[in-house]
């Protein structure tokens, strides 16, 4: 397994798995990578942000070629990643792309090579698969970049009504653009191909922001350099799916980082309408007896919170 030392034509990727605590969901993911990365000359990094349940060891046992980088630390999912990429150096001529792909992902067959494919279409740089949970219902992936009518617009419509108009809503919710290559600002980060042209041009993640959207951010980065997100259609992948939105630590840590991302590119005036948009719309769930959104809610609203450094 890994990158084969001569080229045989088949496309060179690097497949960076960033992992936390990750023993249990781990083997499920590696089981599912000979079909879905067949076609395509490969090596697997395994990033670990000091993991307490053995996820090392089941690297260790399971893919004993694999490359495991331990960070020491609960570091961060950008900072992990770029971990991963100091540890495997350069990216030669030979390397086609770097995948980034969360421990809970499970590859369909030939989701890897249909990921690559795409990326050689359109000067796109980044590129997302088709998404289903584990229920097998779709997930709907694609995203606008975010500002305040957009929040609104989901407030008052429903994100999934909203984001038929791409004025109103953020998430892009039309089944038709899951069925082509559609363009995106961004695209959910849990599983993504990125070129190796697109990581030389727009440099490492921004491990400021500890987890959630740093994909974001890194995604309207490649847009401003030229490269273009695109979904891949014929990719498909299963996302088991984390807590962000249940879990009021994780969906405090979304929001905020949602303004500073916001904070990053636009004057304050600005950032203000977005800051407030989004209490608004947090608001108005926390009124609906959302939990998740009550904690978003108090933390918007303290000038501690919001300077606060991200963290665990």
């Amino acid at each position: 397994m890994g990158v084969d030392p001569e080229d045989d034509g088949r496309p060179g990727v690097v497949l960076v798995v960033v992992t936390w605590n990750s023993a249990e969901v781990l083997p499920g993911l590696f089981a599912s990578l000979e079909l879905g990365m067949a076609g395509l000359r490969w090596r697997l990094v395994v990033a670990d942000n000091a993991s307490a349940d053995g996820t090392p060891d089941v690297v260790r046992a399971e893919m004993p070629d694999a490359l495991l980088v331990e960070t020491g630390r609960n570091a961060g999912y950008a900072a992990a990643f770029n971990a991963a990429l100091d540890a495997v150096g350069k990216l030669d001529e030979r390397t086609d792309a770097v995948f980034v792909c969360n421990p809970d992902i499970r590859l369909r067959p030939g989701c890897g090579a249909a990921l690559v494919a795409g990326l050689k279409a359109h000067a796109t740089g980044i590129t997302a698969p088709v998404l289903y949970d584990g229920t097998g219902r779709m997930i709907r992936t694609l995203r606008r970049e975010p500002n305040p009518l957009r929040l609104l617009g989901e407030m008052v419509l429903g994100a999934g009504r909203s984001g038929r108009f791409a004025a109103l809503g953020e998430q892009v919710t039309d089944p038709e653009a899951y069925r082509k290559a559609t363009r995106a600002d961004w695209a959910a980060g849990s599983l993504m191909a990125i070129s190796r042209e697109c990581l030389e041009a727009c440099g490492p993640w921004d491990e400021s922001f500890f987890l959630y959207s740093e994909e974001t951010e890194f995604a309207l980065r490649a847009g401003a350099h030229g490269f273009a997100t695109r979904l891949a259609p014929d990719a498909v992948a299963v996302h088991l799916e984390g807590e962000a939105t249940v879990s009021p630590k994780l969906w405090t840590l979304l929001t905020l980082n949602r303004v500073r991302l916001y904070r990053r590119t636009h004057r304050p005036p600005a950032v203000a309408a977005f800051w407030a948009a989004l209490l608004l719309r947090e608001s108005s769930r926390a009124l609906l007896g959302r939990s998740a959104s009550r904690a978003a809610v108090r933390a918007l609203v303290s000038p501690a919170k919001m300077r606060e450094k991200p963290g665990p």
